[in-house]
């Protein structure tokens, strides 16, 4: 009886539809192991870890929903604000990521009128501090310089 290696990987991870299968490496073939040294200590095996420091969900009574979050991935920081806006019209919207010796970065994002839930996010940055060095808000108000503000939603609890 002669035992064949497995010849295709068949197990996938979220997210691999439509990516082609690899051949399975026969077994005790040292030479097409992956080189693990130069791992980072943050690689949990399908890339780096991204943490997440989120505030709570918030609703207005106007109808919009909000979620505020600062992510650090490696040595990058950004934050994101994940939303939904059910008022029907057009909103004006700033994020905000705010760091260690007063920095700031600031965005605008488009907000829709199709009641779909979106994210927004500011550009990544290479960290100055840990993960609690930094704090998000997001703020939604109504379009133009004396628009009313309709939600504010941060990082914090």
């Amino acid at each position: 009886m002669v035992a064949l290696p497995l010849a295709v990987a068949s197990a996938r991870q979220a997210g691999d539809a439509g990516r082609a299968a690899v051949p399975a490496a026969p077994r005790g073939d040292a030479t097409t192991r992956p080189d693990t040294r130069s791992r980072s200590p943050h690689l949990l095996g399908l890339g780096l870890a991204t943490a997440a420091r989120c505030g709570p969900e918030l609703t207005s009574p106007d109808g919009i929903e909000a979620q505020t979050c600062v992510l650090t991935q490696g040595e990058d920081t950004w934050a994101r604000a994940y939303y939904r806006n059910a008022t029907g019209r057009s909103l004006d919207s700033v994020l905000s990521l705010m760091g260690p010796g007063d920095r700031t970065v600031q965005i605008r994002c488009a907000t829709g009128t199709d009641d779909e839930p979106a994210t927004c996010e500011t550009p990544r940055e290479r960290s100055r501090g840990g993960p609690d060095a930094y704090t998000a808000v997001s703020e939604f108000a109504e379009r133009g310089p004396d628009g009313a503000l309709l939600l504010r939603s941060g990082s914090n609890s």
